[in-house]
């Protein structure tokens, strides 16, 4: 499926931050900002309050990584109906909400792993219809830009959470944190009411049978696309591993707390630069191509990597390495939404996005573990020598699908 070309005049015409946008963005900053307040005390939580080693928090977010990365491939099944997409949207946020923040309740380790897991199972449900409605809140001509406002305000809700748990932890204790972390989760709720009702319904309303159709998915164009976006993701490694670079390198002549503290703020500096880049990587994909943006992003990946991997313990550069990546980020996860639903048909909105999702939750996994492998068993900056190669790589396999040229429709 071609991405036709379209004139210059119809772009400033087609209106893009409609009240369906603004709502789906508004739920993405919320749901982030609430799922971020457990996220970021759930390791005091277990070891501290629950009493439980630190083999428990890799066990349970493993398992719930795990679920989520499945959940978003079924997910895409449910999500092909226009009908079922909406009730799983509104679903998922609910369930991630309310189980997040029981978990502020349990008593046993094992309690806080099986609610962990099912808010992450009802997450990863949510993705593929939150992203097949965007598509239905906007013309083709407008996905850059849209996605790219969700993926900013998804960082916006990334930066908020955890100050948000280190506020509420001062005032009432990690536990009521928790539980409080449910008043933003459900007002995402109602945000994304709030964008269905000012959505229109696709033009296919038939009710069909829950099926993941994978096969037309991985055909053509956008099969190509999955394909290299899958390279990519083999070495989209998590930003946990860039934040433990920084504090091994920052850690001679300093604290292990001095050394960590700077490295969190590094890390606010890579959410700050994602979400700024969003909206611009959006604009530029609907004026060009998604897949040229796509390729910008995996660039700026392999440098960044590069700077991990070369980088000493300079605060500045490393700075720029958490910058760079940023970039990269707000570029990639922006640009591969826009060109799936650019190349997606509309009755396979669903399968295309939970194939992508799956996609980057899987690999993300798989880069993951073998950098941290590298990272133990050879050294840093062999960890991160892989992930950079893997964006050269990917670049390549970028340039193959033959995407490039052509225009966002």
């Amino acid at each position: 499926m071609p991405i036709a070309p379209i004139d210059e005049p119809q772009r400033r015409r087609d209106p893009w931050l409609t009240p369906g946008v603004r709502g789906i963005g508004a739920a993405s900053l919320l749901a982030d900002a609430g799922h971020e307040i457990p996220t970021a005390l759930l390791p005091s939580f277990l070891t501290s309050t629950l009493g439980a080693p630190a083999s428990a928090l890799g066990l349970i977010e493993g398992i719930s990584d795990g679920l989520a990365g499945a959940a978003r491939l079924g997910g895409g099944a449910l999500a092909d109906d226009p009908r079922r997409r909406r009730a799983t949207a509104v679903g998922g946020y609910a369930s991630t909400a309310v189980l997040s923040a029981l978990i502020g309740a349990a008593a046993t380790a094992w309690q806080a792993g099986v609610l962990r897991a099912g808010a992450w199972t009802a997450r990863g449900l949510r993705v593929p219809s939150r992203n097949a409605l965007l598509a239905d809140a906007v013309p083709a001509a407008a996905y850059g830009r849209a996605y790219g406002f969700e993926r900013a305000m998804d960082n916006v809700g990334a930066i908020v959470g955890p100050l948000l748990a280190l506020a509420l932890v001062g005032l009432v204790g990690i536990r009521t944190a928790i539980l409080l972390s449910a008043i933003p989760g459900l007002f995402a709720v109602a945000a994304i009411v709030y964008a269905i009702r000012h959505t229109a319904r696709p033009r296919h309303r038939q009710h069909r049978p829950i099926r993941l159709r994978i096969r037309p998915v991985l055909r053509g164009a956008l099969g190509r696309l999955l394909g290299a976006i899958g390279v990519f993701e083999l070495g989209n490694v998590a930003a946990t591993l860039l934040i433990l670079r920084a504090t091994d390198l920052l850690e001679p002549g300093r604290s292990t707390e001095s050394a960590a503290q700077i490295a969190i703020a590094l890390y606010v500096l890579y959410n700050l630069a994602a979400a700024v880049t969003s909206v611009p990587a959006g604009r530029l994909a609907d004026l060009r191509t998604p897949v040229l943006v796509l390729a910008g992003g995996v660039v700026a990946f392999g440098a960044a990597y590069l700077g991990f991997a070369l980088s000493g313990a300079s605060i500045a550069l490393l700075a720029a390495c958490f910058v760079v990546a940023g970039i990269g980020i707000g570029a990639v996860e922006t640009a591969e939404h826009s060109a799936v639903a650019a190349l997606a048909p509309e009755g396979l909105r669903g399968s295309s996005f939970g194939a992508l999702a799956a996609i980057q939750s899987f690999g993300n996994v798989i880069a993951s573990g073998l950098a941290g492998l590298l990272y133990t068993a050879v050294s840093p900056g062999a960890a991160f020598l892989f992930p950079a190669a893997a964006m050269l790589v990917a670049t390549c396999a970028l340039i193959g699908t033959g995407l490039l040229a052509t225009r966002s429709s």
